[in-house]
């Protein structure tokens, strides 16, 4: 039997009209889901964007993701839900994992294929790029992430402060993702670089409650999980 085909496949930042038509058609023709989701959680929000593009009928395999930093419990949810995936392709079934933004971007299915390498030789894979949060953050405010020769810097919000402002220092602009941890932090770094008021705020973009707020002053103290910050520097 011929194994079938996994698709990593990037459903956007919320928006299920922000799908490409790439990934609507390739959804249409799987055989299986694959819906990544939170332990604590009855919904995918990847599955809830993707829901309208899925034809009636559609089987879902949920796979549970844990959100921790305990390596052991990590390797072992990666691990089964590989094995997981294998079962489905093995029988010569195509499958398709949703995955939020990008699939190469801050994306559990890099874990997924890293495991899946680990297990024995990969699958069949192809990845369906996806529309990320910054760029449609970017899109909602009409400002240009960059321009000429000025870099972009993706940063995650959830490292160290100390390491925020570094990475801050050398970059033109940048996007600071899941925002939502460290925001008192990430705003004292911004205030110590002068960067505060070329810096905006949103968070649940595409979404009902979506926050856009030009002051980071009037950003909630406890952001939302899908909240970012973009950076532009000021130009003399």
């Amino acid at each position: 039997m011929t194994q079938g085909t996994l698709f990593g496949l990037g459903v956007g930042p919320g928006d299920p009209e922000l799908l490409t038509l790439k990934a609507a058609r390739v959804l249409a023709g799987v055989s299986v889901v694959l819906a990544a989701a939170s332990p604590k959680n009855d919904a995918s929000r990847a599955l809830e964007i993707a829901a309208p593009h899925l034809p009636a009928g559609a089987e879902v395999l949920r796979l549970d993701f844990p959100m921790t930093r305990d390596r052991a419990a990590l390797t072992a949810a990666w691990r089964e839900n590989a094995e997981k995936t294998l079962e489905v392709l093995d029988a010569g079934r195509d499958a398709a994992f949703l995955t939020l933004g990008d699939p190469m971007t801050y994306s559990t299915f890099g874990y997924l294929l890293r495991t899946l390498g680990e297990l024995g030789p990969l699958p069949r894979v192809e990845i369906v790029p996806g529309i990320t949060s910054y760029q449609a953050a970017a899109a909602r405010i009409a400002r240009p992430l960059v321009e000429a020769e000025e870099s972009l810097l993706v940063i995650p919000g959830v490292c160290s402060a100390e390491k925020l402002e570094k990475l801050l220092a050398c970059a033109d602009n940048a996007v600071i993702l899941k925002a939502y941890r460290n925001l008192p932090e990430i705003r004292a770094a911004l205030d110590r670089l002068d960067l505060t008021r070329s810096s905006m705020f949103v968070s649940r973009l595409g979404l009902p409650g979506e926050l856009v707020c030009e002051d980071l002053a009037d950003a909630p103290e406890t952001p939302h999980y899908f909240s970012l910050i973009l950076v532009r520097k000021e130009k003399a």
